[in-house]
């Protein structure tokens, strides 16, 4: 059985045009959570970068679950090397489409869930029109021959500011699904690379699992 067809593993690939959207934050938060919720989980860095892997050995200590890099075309397909049977959550931190759509590509053929973390500016929402086609288009790689579910994640937003809300509604308009849960900017996530992640499930990031969860994108 495939890495993406398991009906109990969640794979989710965070995905998003460039690279400063808080896709590693994001990917890292969000493998904590689950973890804390009692899932077993594998992070997998597939940005030659190598963000994530990085803040786990830069960390006092490493993350309670496994980490492994995989910046690789053939993403798809070594994938299930590293993914046992106990295996029921696997999130994929994925470098910039612009620079290495085959990797992210590769990512969504195995993916259940694409999301997008996106700041509520009118530059990153311009691109997600650009990032949603493309992992439309990924479908055809895909087992079932239908595109990966889409979510938006807004990111770096400010208390109180009109924007966040007008921006949700706009994304909702397009017909994409945008989660209730927003990721306020703050010095925790900002200055969180390197540390050691705590209680990942009591911030927004476990609120967004509690969301994929309502969707049942998440098992």
């Amino acid at each position: 059985m495939g890495i993406g067809r398991h009906h109990k593993r969640a794979v989710i690939a965070v995905i998003n045009l460039k690279g400063g959207t808080s896709k590693t934050t994001s990917a890292v938060f969000l493998a904590h959570a689950l973890h804390e919720q009692g899932r077993k989980v594998l992070l997998v860095d597939a940005d030659p970068q190598g963000s994530a892997l990085s803040w786990n050995e830069d960390a006092p200590q490493p993350f309670p679950f496994g980490v492994v890099g995989l910046p690789t075309k053939e993403l798809h397909r070594q994938l299930r090397d590293f993914v046992g049977q106990d295996v029921n959550a696997v999130v994929i931190d994925t470098p910039p489409l612009e620079q290495k759509s085959g990797i992210v590509t590769s990512a969504l053929r195995v993916a259940t869930l694409a999301l997008v973390p996106v700041a509520p500016t009118s530059i990153e929402y311009t691109r997600l029109g650009q990032v949603h086609e493309i992992v439309q288009d990924s479908a055809e790689f895909r087992i079932d021959g239908e595109p990966v579910p889409f979510a938006v994640l807004l990111t770096r937003t400010v208390p109180n500011a009109t924007s966040t809300e007008a921006y949700r509604q706009q994304i909702r308009a397009d017909g994409l699904w945008c989660l209730r849960t927003e990721v306020r900017r703050l010095e925790y996530f900002g200055q969180a690379y390197g540390e050691n992640v705590k209680d990942a499930h009591n911030t927004a990031y476990g609120d967004a699992i509690k969301e994929m969860l309502e969707k049942e994108v998440v098992a």
